[in-house]
């Protein structure tokens, strides 16, 4: 069974990535940058302080460095770690034959993608605060096509994707009943 999953991952993977086109290696390579999304998180932590008034905005943000850390530290610093799992891009069986963006291979090891959790940790706690449909819909767009991207250079198999899902969603999950129980014990004007 773990066979036929793993061939599927890089099946999937090989697909995903033979998909290119020079002008759309250009757009994931951006899409995949950290600094790409800055604007983004400007606006999020306007909205914060916007929605939640500044003294409990403040401590929000306290939750958000607290979840996406979390998130990047136990997929970055833990399980690539522990599992030591090859990223696509330096696997001997399929690293050969994918298409590299350029000349971005990544580190050594991709399981579990930390694009994956920081961006899923970051979206899904901004969503269950600010509970804005179109909000939640537009983040979790944003999710899904920085993790495709991901796929697309090549660097992350889907599995790795799913599971820094997994992860920046327990942390975000976690953060926000904190919070919550936070914000229940000292409420905070606005």
């Amino acid at each position: 069974m773990l066979d036929y999953l793993i061939y599927v991952d890089h099946n999937l993977l090989v697909l995903i990535n033979s998909l290119h086109a020079p002008w759309a290696d250009q757009v994931m390579w951006i899409i995949s940058g950290k600094l790409t999304w800055l604007p983004l998180y400007v606006l999020l932590i306007g909205l914060i302080f916007w929605r939640f008034g500044w003294k409990k905005a403040l401590i929000i943000l306290v939750g958000f460095a607290v979840a996406v850390g979390l998130s990047d530290f136990i997929s970055s610093g833990i399980i690539k770690n522990l599992v030591c799992r090859p990223r696509p891009t330096h696997s001997a069986v399929i690293g050969s034959s994918l298409h590299i963006v350029n000349g971005y291979r990544g580190g050594l090891y991709g399981f579990v993608s930390s694009h994956a959790a920081n961006t899923m940790s970051c979206a899904l706690l901004f969503s269950l605060l600010y509970k804005n449909k179109l909000a939640t819909s537009l983040l979790m767009l944003w999710v899904l096509l920085n993790c495709y991207s991901r796929m697309y250079l090549g660097v992350h198999y889907p599995a790795d994707i799913v599971g820094g899902l997994i992860v920046g969603a327990t942390m975000a999950y976690i953060v926000y009943v904190i919070l919550n129980k936070v914000f229940e014990r000292y409420p905070q004007p606005k």
